[in-house]
């Protein structure tokens, strides 16, 4: 696609030398007042700092804060940085991924408030976070594909210790306590037996001290923050550890309870990538195919578990989402160099519109999560008009908007 052609319904939004990108295809960038301003996280490469960054509808930098420093998660989700409901604060995250912080900034006044915790964003309602431990995920060989269990906030193993924590800034104590524990997940678990057997080979191979990398991971929230999902499993984990691929999403209500298992892609069933429908009682991801569960589609889920079907054929493994504006209008993104952009009609599993964008500097991928390349994740407006992507043009990523209406024109 030339940049004449791009310029009819794209518009990028480069900050000069700064590595760019939004937080996350499940969190919206955009201000909730409407005033069109877009939260991201900036990258300076030479001095491998980070830091939050507002620009306006314009493109132009109102306010930049929250400089840490660099670590491989930064190339792929930034610092998390999340708007609180009224627009008034930003989260976002610093430290490191063994020892990470949270800091709410009030906007107005510049005025940060810290505390030892974790969160992949914040949720809809601001208060309480709910999150698990992403330094046990890269411990486990995310991002980087070795198993580093020494850099794990928790060991594996004490899995009463970790899982998913509360945090908020108004309660007393900074590090509030564990809400749900691998332990509980795993002793709730619908599959538990065989989970357990897994776990005594995995002992008898290993060491009566190892066992199967258990942990709870990506917690997401639907749009009006009634319900969450989060992974419980090991899908990430080091391959050379030889563990079977376990990837549970389960959710429960904003109270951690009426836990429900709704997809299994764990024991040979493919998936990857669910979030919240923008109904808030739908699930939609890749998932095992209807037709043949070896094979990998898009598809939709009730929160319960119930009603699981075949949305798309498409089997990129990209990051899908459902516009909440038009229900039958789903975008995802591919792996490919370049990558696309893909909107598909959902009735009749069409691509409306393939939009080639770059993502990968070089003629091949790096593996992990570096400065060489980055996801598209696309993310719809809240009114649904426009979508957000990560771009990787050059040097430095830039983040996109394209205008949906032009775009299907």
């Amino acid at each position: 696609m030339t940049k004449n052609e791009q310029a009819d319904f794209i518009r990028s939004f480069p900050i000069k030398d700064r590595w760019c990108v939004h937080s996350y295809y499940t969190l919206s960038p955009y201000a909730p007042d409407g005033s069109g301003r877009i939260l991201l996280a900036g990258g300076d490469l030479e001095r491998q700092a980070g830091e939050v960054v507002i620009v306006s509808e314009a493109g132009e930098v109102l306010e930049r804060f929250g400089e840490t420093a660099l670590h491989s998660g930064f190339f792929h989700t930034g610092l998390w940085q999340t708007w609180s409901p009224d627009g008034r604060y930003v989260y976002y995250q610093s430290g490191t991924l063994n020892r990470p912080r949270i800091v709410r900034r009030e906007l107005e006044s510049g005025e940060e408030r810290t505390m030892e915790g974790d969160m992949e964003g914040a949720p809809p309602f601001g208060e309480p976070i709910v999150s698990g431990l992403m330094g046990m995920l890269y411990a486990a060989g995310y991002g980087t594909g070795r198993f580093q269990p020494g850099m794990a906030p928790v060991p594996f193993q004490r899995r009463g210790e970790h899982g998913l924590f509360r945090f908020a800034f108004e309660e007393k104590e900074a590090i509030q306590p564990l809400l749900l524990s691998a332990a509980d997940v795993l002793e709730r678990h619908p599959d538990r037996e065989r989970l357990l057997r897994s776990d005594r080979e995995i002992k008898a191979r290993l060491g009566e001290k190892d066992g199967l990398t258990l942990m709870c991971y990506c917690v997401r929230w639907n749009r009006d923050g009634s319900r969450l999902l989060f992974y419980f499993g090991n899908h990430a984990v080091d391959r050379s550890r030889e563990e079977p691929r376990l990837s549970y999403v389960f959710t429960a209500d904003k109270h951690l309870q009426n836990l429900r298992l709704a997809v299994d892609m764990s024991y040979g069933r493919p998936g990857v990538h669910w979030s919240w429908h923008p109904d808030g009682e739908h699930l939609i991801g890749y998932g095992p195919d209807p037709e043949d569960e070896r094979r990998m589609c898009l598809a939709q889920v009730r929160y319960d578990g119930s009603g699981y079907r075949k949305l798309s054929a498409n089997a990129s493994g990209g990051h899908p989402g459902i516009s909440p504006a038009d229900y039958n209008l789903l975008v995802t993104d591919t792996g490919g160099i370049p990558g696309e952009v893909l909107f598909i009609d959902v009735r009749t599993d069409e691509v409306l519109r393939s939009v080639k964008l770059p993502r990968v500097l070089g003629a091949s991928e790096p593996p992990g999560r570096n400065r060489y390349r980055v996801c598209h994740h696309p993310v719809f407006s809240a009114d649904g008009s426009k979508l957000i992507v990560n771009t990787l043009p050059g040097d430095h990523a830039a983040v996109c908007e394209i205008n949906v209406a032009e775009v299907l024109r």
